[in-house]
C-alpha cells in the first residue's frame, strides 16, 4: 500500500516548517510509532536542532561536487530501514549529481510507492505554478521548484504561517540566520512588503487546496446543496454583445467578497439553436474575463437552464448572473417560459441575479411551432411520443370542431384544414406520426363531412378522389417536411459539433500547456469525470516494434506499462482497460475517459479531439527536437564566429611579432641598440598578446563544452586583485584598491580562473575608458562582492546583455580592441564557480562589475539553496 504523504508549507523560510515537522515526529514516536530523521537541515538553528534529540537519524551519504561535500538523504537506507514514518526537510531541493534521482520530492516518492509514509517541508515560492510571480514580487529567481501536482497529491497539507512582523522579529532576534546575514536579509528578501504577498500567495494556494478537498467530499457523499464555503460567481454568456455587460456585473458582483472567483459558462446546445451567438463575440468575452482574473468555461447541453444549474452545483457556485431581455407578452406567450424563469425554479440555494438588457438575444429558447430537441426522442424512428400523441389526438379534435361550425366552410376548405394539421404534425413527430395523422384524418373527413355522413360509404367518385388526393399530398408534404427536419438536426449537430472542436483549437492555441488544456476542455464539454492522455512506455513500445508491430492484448489492463502524459479530473484511469471509453491517439498514444460511454454522435467529436491531442504530443517532441537543434545550431554560430573573429585578431599580432623579428635578423640592416630594444619590446607585446588571446579562445572552448576542471579554495581577493592588475599592462598606474572592511571573508574561488575574470574586467575598462579604475571589496550575507568601477560612457541598458556575448564589440567599430571574448569569457568563468557577474550603472557616469562570489567557511559544508535564493 502506498504510503501517506503530509507536507508542511510556508510563506517563507524561518516560520517553523522544520519545527512544526520535528514537533509532529516526537507526537508520532509518544504513541509508539517508528519515526526515523532521513534527513533534516536545521540550519544552526539551536532550537531545532534540540528537537533532533531522540529521534533515529539515518546518517547521511556525503557527496563530493566541484570539490566540495555535501550531504544528501542516503535513500538506499532509508529504503532498507522501511520505517513507518521518515523526515524528509526541503521537497524542492535538487539533489547532487551522482544520486538516482534529480529532485528530492522523486525521492519521496519513491518512498511514498515503497508503502513509507513521508513529513516534509517547502516554502511557496518553490512552487511551480508561483515561480514567476514569486519573482515578479520579490527579484529573486527560485531555481528549485517541485510540481503542483506533487504537493496537491499530499493526505495532508499544513500552513505553517506567521505574521511579516512576527517574522522580522525573529529573524533580528537571531533565530533564523547567523547575526552577519541579519541586515542583508531584512533589507532584501523579508521586506515587509515581500513578506505580506508571499503570505497571501500561501493563504490562496492553500485555500485552493482545501476547496478541492471539499469538493471531492461532496461529490463522495452525494451532497448536491451548495456550501458557501468561498463567493463563487457563474455568469452565463449567451454569445451576443450583451456579454461584455453580464461579465463585468458579475466581476463587480465577485469582487466585493475577499478571494471571490469569476467564472464564465457558455452553453452550446446540440441542435444548434445559438441565437445570436458569434464565434468572435464569445473569443473576445473570453479575453474579457482572463483579464478579469475569472476562468472561461464551455460546455454542451440540450436544457440550457439544466445544464447551467448542474455546471454551477458542480463548481459550489453562490451566485448566478444571467441577462433577460425584455420581451412582449406576446412573445412570452409563444415561446412559453424563458431560460431566465427556468433557471430561477432550478435554481436552489443558488442566488439568481438578472440583468435586463436591450439586446434581443431570444434566449436561445424553442419556438413553439419547432420539434423537441432530437437527442431527447425516444426510439419512435425519426419522431418522437409527442409527434405520435398530437396525431392521435389532434384529428378527433379537429373534426370535432369542424362538425360544430356554422354553415359556410365547404369540403374543400375542411380538407385543406385537415392538411395543414398532418403537416404540422409532420414538423413536430416525422413521417411515422405523419402517416398516423394523414389516415386518421382521412377517415374523420369520410366519416362526418363527405356524404352520405355518419357512414363510412362514400356515394361519388369525386368524393374518392378527394380524399385519395388528401391522403396522398399530405404523405408527401410530410415526407418533404421529415426529410427536411433530418438534414436541419445533421446540420444542427455539425455546427455544435464544430462549435466544440473550435473550442478545442483554441484552446491549443491560448495553452501554454496544450495536452492539458484540451483534457479538461473535452471534461467539462462532456462532463466526463476524469481524462487522461496515456502513452506506452519504452519497454512496452519497443516490445512492440521487435515483434509484429501488435501489443500483447493484457497490456490495456497493465498500468505498469503505460506512463500519464497529461490527465484532468479526479481518479483518471491508469491504463486503458480501467476507462469507460478508449480511443487511439497515435500508434503508442491513447486517450481514456472515465465517466460514461459516449454514444456514437459524440465518437466523432473524440476522434477529431484525438487528433488534435495527437498533433499536440506530437508539437512538444518537435519543440524539444527543435531544442536541441537550436543547441547545435547556436554551436556553429559559435564556430563562424571564432573563424570570422580570429581571422583578423591572430593575424595582427602575429604579423606584428614577425615584422620586428624579420627587421632584427636582416643582415643588411644596421640595428642600433635602442631600435633592437624597441623592436624586441614590440615583439614581446605582439606575442603577449597573441598568447592572451589564445588561452581566452582555449577557456571559452572549455567552458563551451563543460571540460573547465575548478579548484575551489579560500582566495584572498586583494592577492587577487594585485595579480590581475600586474596581468594588464594598460591598467599600470590607474587601478586603485579600496581596503575590505575588517572582517570580510575569502571567497570560495579558484584563484587562478577568477584571477583571469577580473583581469578581463579591469582589462575592458582600460581599454574603452580613459577615466581610473577603482575596485571595492565587500560581504553580502553569505556572498563576497567585487566591484570594478569605472567613470567612462557606461553601456546602454539595451545593450547589457548583448556585450556579455561572445565575440561582441559595443558598437564594433575598433578591431584592435581585441576579439571581444573579455566580458563573455569573464561571465563564464564567474557563473562555473557558483557566482554571478551583473553590470550596473556607476553614480555621476560609466559602468559598475559586480562579481559575486560564496564567501569561504572553514568547514566544507553545504551552502543551502534557501540562503543562495533569499540573500542573493
Amino acid at each position: 500500500m502506498r504510503g501517506k504523504l503530509r507536507v508542511y508549507l510556508g510563506a517563507a523560510p524561518g516560520v517553523g516548517k522544520t519545527y512544526k515537522m520535528l514537533e509532529e515526529a516526537h507526537r508520532r514516536a509518544d504513541r509508539g510509532a517508528d519515526v526515523v530523521v532521513a534527513l533534516v537541515e536545521t540550519h544552526g538553528r539551536e532550537r531545532t536542532e534540540a528537537l533532533l534529540e531522540g529521534l533515529p537519524v539515518v546518517p547521511p551519504l556525503p557527496r563530493v561536487y566541484r570539490d566540495r561535500e555535501f550531504k544528501e538523504m542516503d535513500l538506499d537506507a532509508v529504503l532498507a530501514r522501511r520505517p513507518q514514518v521518515a523526515l524528509v526537510d526541503e521537497l524542492a531541493h535538487t539533489n547532487i549529481p551522482g544520486g538516482r534521482h534529480e529532485k528530492r520530492w522523486q525521492d519521496v516518492q519513491e518512498l511514498l510507492d515503497a508503502g513509507i509514509e513521508v513529513i516534509t517541508t517547502v516554502n511557496v515560492q518553490h512552487l511551480e505554478s508561483l515561480n514567476d510571480v514569486v519573482q515578479r514580487i520579490t527579484g529573486v529567481p527560485q531555481r528549485e521548484t517541485v510540481p503542483d501536482d506533487v504537493v496537491r497529491a499530499a493526505d495532508q497539507i499544513e500552513l505553517v504561517d506567521m505574521s511579516p512582523e512576527s517574522l522580522r522579529r525573529r529573524l533580528a532576534h537571531g533565530n533564523v540566520y547567523a547575526a552577519e546575514k541579519i541586515d542583508a536579509a531584512l533589507g532584501n528578501y523579508f521586506r515587509v512588503g515581500n513578506l505580506t504577498a508571499l503570505r497571501e500567495l500561501a493563504l490562496l494556494w492553500v485555500a485552493d487546496r482545501v476547496d478541492e478537498v471539499l469538493q471531492r467530499y461532496r461529490e463522495d457523499h452525494g451532497i448536491g446543496r451548495v456550501w458557501e464555503a468561498r463567493e463563487r460567481v457563474v455568469v452565463a454568456l449567451p454569445g451576443g454583445d450583451a456579454g461584455d455587460l453580464l461579465i463585468r456585473r458579475a466581476a463587480r458582483i465577485a469582487s466585493r467578497s475577499a478571494g471571490g472567483e469569476l467564472l464564465a459558462v457558455h452553453i452550446a446546445r446540440s441542435d444548434g439553436l445559438a441565437g445570436d451567438m458569434s464565434p468572435n463575440a464569445l473569443a473576445a468575452q473570453r479575453h474579457l474575463v482572463e483579464s478579469l482574473g475569472g476562468t472561461y468555461h464551455s460546455i454542451i447541453g440540450d436544457d440550457v437552464p439544466r445544464a447551467l444549474i448542474e455546471f454551477a452545483n458542480a463548481k459550489n457556485a453562490t451566485q448566478l448572473v444571467l441577462g433577460t431581455s425584455r420581451r412582449s407578452r406576446v412573445n412570452r406567450f409563444l415561446t412559453g417560459r424563458g431560460i431566465g424563469e427556468t433557471t430561477i425554479r432550478l435554481s436552489g440555494d443558488i442566488d439568481v441575479h438578472m440583468v435586463t438588457h436591450e439586446e434581443p438575444n431570444q434566449e436561445r429558447q424553442r419556438p413553439w411551432w419547432l420539434p423537441p430537441n432530437p437527442l431527447r426522442e425516444a426510439a419512435w424512428g425519426s419522431g418522437g411520443l409527442r409527434g405520435h400523441v398530437a396525431a392521435v389526438v389532434v384529428p378527433p379534435a379537429l373534426a370535432a370542431i369542424l362538425a360544430n361550425v356554422p354553415r359556410g366552410l365547404n369540403l374543400t376548405s375542411k380538407t385543406l384544414i385537415f392538411l395543414v394539421a398532418v403537416v404540422a404534425i409532420a414538423r413536430l413527430g416525422g413521417l411515422r406520426s405523419a402517416f398516423i395523422a394523414a389516415v386518421w384524418g382521412s377517415i374523420l373527413l369520410n366519416y362526418y363531412f363527405i356524404p352520405p355522413v355518419h357512414t363510412f360509404t362514400i356515394a361519388e367518385a369525386n368524393n374518392w378522389i378527394a380524399l385519395i388526393a388528401f391522403t396522398v399530398v399530405a404523405l408527401t408534404v410530410a415526407s418533404v417536411v421529415d426529410l427536411a427536419i433530418k438534414q436541419s438536426r445533421r446540420a444542427a449537430n455539425a455546427a455544435a459539433e464544430a462549435e466544440t472542436l473550435n473550442a478545442f483549437a483554441v484552446s491549443v492555441l491560448r495553452g501554454d500547456s496544450a495536452i492539458s488544456a484540451l483534457l479538461e476542455r473535452f471534461r467539462e464539454t462532456f462532463g466526463m469525470e476524469s481524462v487522461v492522455m496515456l502513452q506506452r512506455t519504452r519497454e512496452a513500445a519497443d516490445a512492440g516494434a521487435r515483434g509484429t508491430g501488435i501489443h500483447r492484448p493484457d497490456d490495456n489492463d497493465d498500468p505498469g506499462r503505460w506512463t500519464v502524459v497529461a490527465s484532468t479530473g479526479s481518479t483518471p484511469p491508469a491504463c486503458p482497460g480501467q476507462a469507460d471509453t478508449v480511443v487511439e491517439a497515435g500508434p503508442d498514444a491513447v486517450i481514456a475517459l472515465r465517466g460514461r460511454t459516449l454514444p456514437a454522435a459524440d465518437q466523432r467529436v473524440l476522434a477529431a479531439f484525438a487528433a488534435q491531442a495527437t498533433a499536440a504530443l506530437e508539437r512538444r517532441r518537435l519543440v524539444r527536437a527543435a531544442a536541441e537543434a537550436e543547441t547545435l545550431a547556436a554551436a556553429d554560430r559559435m564556430r563562424t564566429a571564432l573563424l570570422a573573429a580570429v581571422s583578423h585578431d591572430l593575424r595582427t599580432p602575429l604579423a606584428a611579432a614577425m615584422a620586428a623579428v624579420g627587421t632584427l635578423r636582416d643582415p643588411d640592416l644596421d640595428v642600433s641598440a635602442a631600435d633592437r630594444a624597441e623592436l624586441l619590446e614590440a615583439a614581446e607585446q605582439s606575442l603577449d598578446r597573441l598568447a592572451r588571446l589564445v588561452e581566452n579562445l582555449l577557456d571559452m572552448s572549455r567552458l563551451q563544452a563543460g571540460a573547465l576542471k575548478l579548484n575551489l579554495e579560500s582566495v584572498d581577493l586583494v592577492e587577487i586583485v594585485g595579480r590581475a592588475v600586474d596581468d594588464e599592462p594598460d591598467a599600470t598606474g590607474r587601478v586603485t584598491l579600496e581596503p575590505p572592511a575588517p572582517g570580510t571573508p575569502p571567497a570560495l574561488a579558484d584563484g587562478a580562473l577568477l584571477e583571469r575574470a577580473v583581469a578581463n574586467l579591469i582589462g575592458n575598462a582600460a581599454k574603452h575608458t580613459d577615466s581610473d579604475i577603482m575596485i571595492n571589496i565587500s560581504a553580502l550575507g553569505i556572498h563576497v562582492e567585487l566591484r570594478v568601477i569605472d567613470r567612462g560612457p557606461g553601456i546602454p541598458a539595451g545593450e547589457r546583455d548583448r556585450v556579455f556575448r561572445p565575440f561582441q564589440r559595443l558598437g564594433d567599430r575598433d578591431n584592435t580592441a581585441g576579439v571581444g571574448l573579455g566580458l563573455a569569457l569573464a561571465r563564464g568563468l564567474v557563473e562555473a564557480m557558483d557566482g554571478t557577474l551583473t553590470p550596473e550603472d556607476t553614480p555621476g557616469g560609466g559602468v559598475t562589475m559586480v562579481v559575486s562570489l560564496p564567501a569561504a567557511r572553514t568547514a566544507p559544508v553545504p551552502v543551502s539553496a534557501e540562503d543562495e535564493e533569499l540573500l542573493a
